[in-house]
């Protein structure tokens, strides 16, 4: 069974490098940021998702994904291929990936004010929201990743720490 690798957390939180370093040799990797100029971004970005999942691949959507507007259709599309959805959650750090944020140049570099705006739209995703499970992925202090598995499905807990704004 393939697997759809949904990446949720704002800019400069990691994702990529999680990528990089933990789904790389097992995940084609698709991201809007790979076609900045494209006109129908997410329409090619599901596109690519179904042409991997056709040929049994696993995929990794390295998006922002903030919430269920964005990973929805993801989700419908993995349920489509009878693919498993696994949402890996990058809980909100803001403080620290405006400072991870602040070398990169360029297009690299997210202006402040779209950090700050996907923060108010980053919700936590849950198994109700049609993923088969979901991953909390931290820095472990030493240079990597902590990848920590949710709480039982009937569990609820606030959608985001509002400690960090």
């Amino acid at each position: 069974m393939s697997e759809v690798a949904v990446l949720v957390g704002f800019q400069a939180a990691g994702k990529s490098t999680f990528y990089r370093r933990r789904l790389a040799a097992t995940h084609v990797h698709v991201s809007k940021d790979a076609f900045p100029n494209a006109r129908h971004r997410g329409r090619r970005q599901l596109r690519l998702i179904a042409e991997a999942l056709e040929q049994g691949r696993d995929v990794a959507v390295d998006n922002t994904n903030p919430s269920p507007e964005e990973w929805g259709p993801l989700v419908v599309l993995a349920k489509e291929h009878g693919a498993r959805v696994v949402a890996y959650w990058f809980p909100p750090d803001l403080p620290g990936s405006l400072a991870r944020n602040l070398p990169r140049l360029g297009r690299a570099r997210v202006p402040e004010v779209g950090v700050r705006a996907t923060f108010r739209r980053l919700r936590r995703p849950r198994r109700s929201d049609g993923f088969d499970a979901v991953r909390t992925v931290t820095f472990d202090g030493r240079g990597g990743f902590a990848v920590l598995d949710e709480e039982p499905a009937d569990q609820d807990r606030s959608d985001r720490s509002r400690t960090n704004r």
